[in-house]
């Protein structure tokens, strides 16, 4: 879809026209309507500068599998930081229409679409030149392990000011997971470029954009895509049953490299392909490197009566035998008579040294290499497998952490995509370790400075160190950590830790004299705990704290004040005595803890009467009178 400016295609019946999305992004005209959205441009009155807003077609909308993926898409997208990639700021879904939009990027110019309508066939370094920059956005996205899936000139942006972007990445995919009926429609409408594994299972790789941008170069190259149909099914079909032709076949004069290229990107068997967008670009830069100045390919030239042949010697600086230097030769051949039979000799004689100088320096100075194959973003085994099929061998040099490789595939070589190695020699691959992440050690338990150290080693940074009393851990040590220990985190990411300040010490508070309840409630909002020990008190009254341990000082935040509280004086029942003698009566009084006292008349020693009197309560250690006679 096109969302570049300047070819608006008309507003004024459009209901969002107008409008402002979630109180921020105001929508100013129509760019361009398509199978899944319409694009505006509008104004982030919030920042104050154009964007492209690409409203979903309500049908999406309403679906929520495309919703969810649409915003994994969006946030995947906005990863992408290349500047070959329309930079996505925002999405979300307005809360008054329910319209679920995408704000981008606005790019001022129109599309490549737009530039093969009006010209056609382009030369070929004019197709490269354009095609080039596509390939740097796939390939970021691909080793950031997205893939576009939505190659076409449609999605290619050409601004005014000479950059080239591309738009719209992942949003195939978020329209494919869809619970919509209708979405197939949706993606046949590129059916153009689809590579025959999307046709044949709809899975989509790396390979597959690598398909679409080979059609696309072809385009370019002709004004056409490859193949045509009454149907989409037929061009669908087209692409799982038939090769891509060269595009010479079309068009004269396209250099044989440049065919060759075309025809490795569009090969129906994807292994055949370049492994991602990176690969294909090395190739691309490799063959533009070769096209001549005026992009014009080398023909048979006649003049008057005689031919010009130019004989190549590849390479045309190398150096031959005793400081000769190989050069194309040209051979006069008459035209007009026959020569002589001793100068056609000569002729023959001339070329054949010609020759043999010139294979002489050619092996001397290629003839003895090759170019080295890609085998960025393969694993280890099908890197070997690829070297070896060439004649090369493979040597590992020491992995590295990388944010957009996968691990275990290949991130670097050396000598690089093309370049230069003798035959049978050896090229080192370097191998991703994926996303450097590190685990965060334990920290509870040490230190603030054994804490440091540790982060340190981890390569990791402290964040906020907070200092908490603690009952359980030793003042100086930490308790905790945030994220908790073994999270796995970005290197010189932050972690914070709680460290022990030791237990709170607090004012024990005197609260003897007190009733037992008022007692309680002041040392618990002092902060302790209590414990109750009831005695005999014949000074203080039932309920009230004789005495607390600890009663002064300072003591540890929840600990136990010990607290004393009288029940009173200790009272015993005086028994009944009478009918007892003297010593039985004492004796009963002696156990109880009592006191006695005999009043007597002569008699039998009898105790008649007491005082108190049976069932009184009186205080340990009182005094019973007895009455004998």
């Amino acid at each position: 879809m096109d969302i570049a400016s300047g070819t608006g295609v008309g507003s004024s019946a459009d209901p969002l026209v107008g409008r402002l999305l979630d109180a921020r992004y105001r929508l100013d005209s129509v760019v361009a309507r398509g199978g899944m959205a319409t694009v505006y441009v509008g104004l982030d009155e919030r920042l104050d500068r154009i964007v492209a807003v690409k409203v979903m077609h309500r049908a999406l909308a309403d679906d929520p599998g495309f919703v969810a993926k649409f915003t994994q898409e969006a946030r995947s997208a906005a990863r992408l930081a290349t500047p070959e990639v329309v930079s996505v700021y925002d999405q979300g879904r307005d809360a008054e229409t329910g319209a679920a939009y995408l704000v981008m990027e606005y790019v001022e110019g129109r599309t490549l679409r737009d530039l093969l309508r009006e010209r056609g066939a382009l030369p070929p370094s004019r197709a490269l030149a354009l095609l080039e920059p596509v390939l740097k956005a796939l390939s970021a996205a691909h080793a950031a392990g997205i893939v576009h899936r939505d190659v076409k000139p449609e999605n290619v942006l050409l601004g005014d000011d000479g950059r080239v972007k591309v738009a719209d990445f992942g949003l195939a995919r978020a329209v494919a997971t869809s619970g919509l009926t209708a979405t197939t429609g949706l993606l046949m409408g590129t059916v153009a470029y689809l590579a025959p594994e999307q046709v044949e299972t709809g899975v989509a790789t790396p390979r597959s954009d690598v398909y679409a941008a080979g059609v696309m170069l072809w385009e370019a190259l002709t004004g056409t895509p490859p193949y045509s149909g009454e149907t989409q099914v037929a061009v669908a079909l087209s692409h799982v049953n038939n090769d891509v032709p060269a595009p010479s076949t079309v068009v004269s004069g396209i250099p044989a490299g440049l065919d060759q290229l075309v025809q490795r990107a569009t090969r129906r068997d994807p292994a055949g392909r370049p492994a991602d967008a990176g690969a294909f670009l090395a190739e691309l830069r490799a063959v533009r490197a070769d096209l001549p100045d005026n992009d014009e390919s080398p023909v048979v030239r006649r003049s008057g009566e005689h031919r010009t042949m130019v004989v190549p010697v590849i390479p045309p600086t190398a150096t031959g035998p005793k400081g000769t230097t190989a050069a194309a030769t040209q051979v006069q051949v008459a035209g007009a008579r026959r020569p002589h039979r001793r100068g056609r000799i000569a002729a023959l004689v001339v070329l054949v040294l010609a020759l043999a100088v010139g294979l002489g320096g050619w092996y001397l100075g290629s003839g003895r290499y090759t170019d080295t194959p890609s085998v960025l973003g393969l694993s280890k085994a099908a890197a070997v497998q690829r070297l070896q099929g060439v004649g090369l061998t493979a040597k590992e040099g020491p992995a590295v952490f990388d944010d957009r490789v996968a691990n275990g595939l290949v991130l670097r070589q050396d000598p690089s995509v093309n370049g230069r190695i003798r035959k049978g020699g050896s090229v080192t691959i370097v191998l991703s370790k994926g996303v450097d992440l590190r685990a965060v050690p334990k920290l509870q338990g040490l230190s603030r400075q054994g804490a440091l150290d540790a982060l340190s080693t981890a390569g990791l940074a402290a964040g906020q160190v907070t200092e908490v009393f603690s009952s359980a851990v030793p003042g100086g040590q930490v308790i905790s950590s945030d994220p908790a220990t073994s999270t796995r985190l970005r290197p010189r990411a932050t972690v914070s830790f709680v460290l022990s300040k030791g237990v709170e010490l607090l004012p024990v508070p005197d609260v003897q004299n007190k009733t037992q309840a008022e007692a309680g409630k002041t040392l618990q909002d002092a902060g302790f705990r209590t414990t109750v020990t009831m005695v005999f008190s014949d000074t203080v009254p039932a309920g009230v704290v004789t005495d607390q341990s600890p009663s002064q000082g300072t003591a540890p935040r929840g600990s136990v004040v010990a607290l004393v509280v009288s029940k009173g004086p200790d009272l015993v029942t005086v028994p009944k005595l009478s009918g007892l003698t003297t010593d039985e009566a004492k004796a009963q009084l002696a156990a109880l803890g009592l006191n006695s006292k005999v009043r007597s008349i002569p008699g039998p020693g009898i105790v008649r009467d007491q005082d108190p009197s049976p069932g009184s309560k009186v205080r340990k250690g009182s005094t019973v009178t007895l009455f004998v006679f």
